[in-house]
């Protein structure tokens, strides 16, 4: 290539070797460099730095690695995987000190100085929030808009934590309002022109954002009032250092950020024991990766890298056929290659070609059989591992099998036509979504089996049951046109150009697989599908609920399924019309009057009650007597529940007039109760209602408690009511004499 040797710098595996810091793809790199100059320092050899700039990198991909990064086998499939860093070309091209100061950056930098009221390049620390702040807002704008949404896993935590961590600079920066909708404002009207998409879904992020920084602004409310409370306990033992545990319940549990309870804990003239905190944090990751670790074995055992290594990738040809003859190419049992298994074995199967999907995008793998030999196994599972190994879970009902031996795969063709009509409708479903809600409601996730399809989408609010009626008579009206579903590969760009949906957690390489409805859906799809909408039947959209913070789900059923539940709803509607005496047309009618004559119904039997209760009230207010300025009686009242009883007590007092207490007892169901009411009065000059009671209330076996003016107490000792009531008029004596 002509570059001088000097130029050209040897490093070892320790700092010359890329993976991803969990189990995958890896291999050794080629970095380049520019020397921007000696305007940004010396040259101390090929360091990355401010004037020895890496801007572009070449990973040559050739090993599977452990999650310790250790190799553990060649790649089949080897490759070049190039990465040039974009800020930092600009930072070049522009000569400007740091990618902060591109137009790429700057822009949003400027608005975070706008909302913070402080001036970028005067305060170092200052410096750094300013530049996270715009950082995270750009990248948080970015995912939003690929239809990522904030939550506890996955890529939503990594969002969350991105817009989090925005937000808590800008309160190191004393701002204590909502900022990161001007700052989306600022990232689109920046970028908005490149990345129209984002433009579009302006709205749509900035909503995103502000219920996401008002969710955290509630989290940092509460954790100050926990921190508030712990710097308490700790002052008040004369301690001048909180245990770590603190720190990390409030991190860990709350997503308190560590920084903010060191620096509140300091202004408090607290320290935080680091060690302690770091240890706690130091096991949580080992729990993250003994976690990752159990998922590496079950998932991808090195017994299937060994199948992989010795017979090659599986070839799928189900898109073709549901039937294929093969050649079974390993067996696993109990995690061991074996090289049979017997009648009973649960197994996991390969074989060199099969028609077995595997799950993915959505859609659960296919059932079915596998013959082998006069011998046969029951597949109710496929899954693909390793990249390109297709793996069968199955158990040999019949005889015993042989690797290296002729097969016949057999999918199970009722799961999976009911699947592909699932399949098929969820495109129906995610096209007529983005028409009726807009075009931010994108797949987030998604769940595609025999009979039934699961939806998730991000949606700010709940959508009302009018609307998905709507959703549900459009997709049906979509099925009945009979769109053909055409399926063919073709180039990313190509695609891009027709327009086609992607989803943002599945990777896509040079060539795509597209599945087009009609003139309605199109997106790219590995799934497999019925050739004609009219081949789903009919979409029964069960209903729609929260699975998170803008996040929603919607849960249908497909085909057969649907049209049973149909048949099921049409059956219950006759039985109700049937007890009713009249037709199912006239059924609701019917019902709304029955439910009006009910509730005029219940109204005057709750008027008699009333009646009845002040009548009652009246009779026992007339055995009232005097105890010094008080009228006071006390009675047994059979067969009434405590809370009737308070207000058949209440109804006496006011009968009787101020001043007035009165005690009532009664046993019902098992247990005795008694209560006390005064008037307010009598309450304000000191006699509480409970005082009453305190001791009767021990009679039956319970305690006593209320308000001041009315007062409780029950228990099981029904015997003891008549010397609870005794015991009341003497504490009446007691207190109003």
């Amino acid at each position: 290539m002509g570059v001088p040797a000097d130029r050209i710098v040897r490093r070892g595996a320790d700092d010359n070797f890329w993976w991803m810091g969990v189990a995958g793809p890896g291999g050794p790199c080629s970095e380049l460099f520019y020397d921007r100059g000696p305007k940004y320092g010396d040259v101390e050899g090929f360091q990355d730095g401010d004037r020895i700039m890496e801007f572009y990198n070449l990973v040559f991909t050739e090993f599977q690695v452990d999650d310790e990064g250790h190799r553990i086998a060649d790649l089949p499939k080897r490759n070049v995987d190039t990465g040039l860093g974009l800020e930092r070309l600009a930072q070049i091209l522009q000569d400007v000190p740091t990618a902060y100061d591109t137009d790429l950056l700057r822009p949003i930098v400027a608005r975070a100085e706008k909302v913070t009221s402080r001036r970028y390049g005067e305060n170092e620390k200052a410096d750094v929030s300013l530049r996270i702040i715009a950082e995270h807002a750009r990248a948080g704008a970015f995912l939003i808009g690929d239809g990522v949404i904030p939550g506890n896993e996955g890529r939503g935590y990594v969002l969350r934590r991105l817009l989090r961590r925005a937000i808590r600079h800008a309160r190191l920066l004393g701002v204590d309002r909502a900022v990161m909708s001007d700052l989306v404002d600022a990232v689109v009207e920046t970028m908005g022109e490149a990345y129209p998409d984002l433009a579009a879904a302006r709205a749509y992020i900035e909503q995103v954002v502000t219920g996401e920084e008002d969710g955290f602004h509630q989290t940092l409310r509460l954790g100050m009032s926990l921190l508030d409370s712990e710097i308490t306990t700790a002052r008040d033992a004369g301690a001048t250092k909180m245990p770590g545990d603190v720190a990390f319940k409030l991190h860990d549990t709350y997503g308190f950020p560590f920084e903010l309870t060191l620096e509140i804990a300091q202004d408090a003239g607290l320290e935080i024991d680091r060690a302690d905190f770091e240890v706690l944090m130091d096991e949580q990751r080992a729990r993250a990766r003994s976690d990752r670790r159990a998922k590496l074995d079950l998932t991808d055992s090195e017994a299937l890298t060994r199948v992989l290594s010795e017979s090659g990738p599986s070839l799928f040809t189900g898109y073709e056929r549901t039937e294929q003859e093969a050649k079974l190419i390993g067996i696993v049992r109990a995690g061991e290659q074996v090289p049979s298994a017997r009648e009973g074995d649960e197994v996991e199967v390969v074989l060199d070609a099969t028609p077995f999907y595997p799950e993915g995008g959505g859609q659960v793998g296919d059932h079915g059989v596998i013959e082998v030999d006069g011998a046969r196994l029951e597949v109710a599972d496929t899954q693909r591992r390793l990249g390109d190994l297709i793996v069968h879970t199955a158990t040999v009902a019949r005889g015993e099998v042989q690797a290296g031996t002729p097969a016949l795969a057999r999918v199970d063709p009722a799961w999976r036509a009911a699947t592909e009509r699932s399949h098929s409708a969820t495109h129906i479903v995610h096209a007529t979504l983005r028409q009726t809600l807009g075009e931010q409601s994108r797949q987030a996730g998604s769940l595609v089996e025999p009979g039934r399809l699961r939806f998730d989408f991000p949606y700010h609010e709940r959508v009302p049951l009018e609307v998905l009626d709507e959703i549900e008579t459009t997709v049906n009206r979509r099925l009945l046109w009979s769109d053909p579903v055409r399926a063919y590969e073709t180039t990313m760009a190509e695609a891009r150009s027709r327009g086609a949906l992607m989803l943002f957690e599945e990777k896509y390489g040079d060539f795509v697989r597209v599945v087009e409805i009609g003139n309605y859906s199109i997106e790219l799809c590995g799934g497999t599908h019925v050739t004609r909408t009219s081949d789903v039947g009919v979409v029964k959209i069960l209903g729609e609920s929260s699975i998170g913070s803008n996040l929603r789900r919607i849960e249908a059923l497909t085909g057969a399924a649907a049209i049973e539940d149909f048949r099921n709803a049409r059956a219950v509607l006759d039985r109700i019309a049937a007890l009713l005496k009249t037709s199912p047309e006239d059924a609701p009618a019917r019902i709304e009057r029955l439910l009006a004559d009910l509730k005029a119904a219940e109204q005057q039997i709750k008027k008699a009650q009333s009646a009845g209760q002040k009548e009652e009230a009246a009779d026992i207010a007339a055995k009232a007597e005097r105890i010094g300025t008080t009228s006071f009686v006390a009675g047994e009242v059979p067969g009434r529940a405590v809370g009737d009883l308070q207000k058949l007590a209440v109804a006496v007092r006011d009968a009787i007039g101020a001043p007035a207490a009165v005690v009532l007892g009664s046993a019902a169901d098992g247990r005795a109760g008694i209560v006390a009411a005064v008037d307010k009065g009598t309450a304000s000059s000191g006699t509480k209602a409970a005082a009453l009671i305190a001791q009767a209330a021990k009679a039956i076996g319970g305690g006593a408690g209320g308000r001041d003016d009315v007062a409780t107490g029950g228990g099981k000792n029904v015997d003891g009511l008549a010397e609870a009531l005794r015991l009341a008029r003497a504490a009446a004596e007691e207190l109003f004499r």
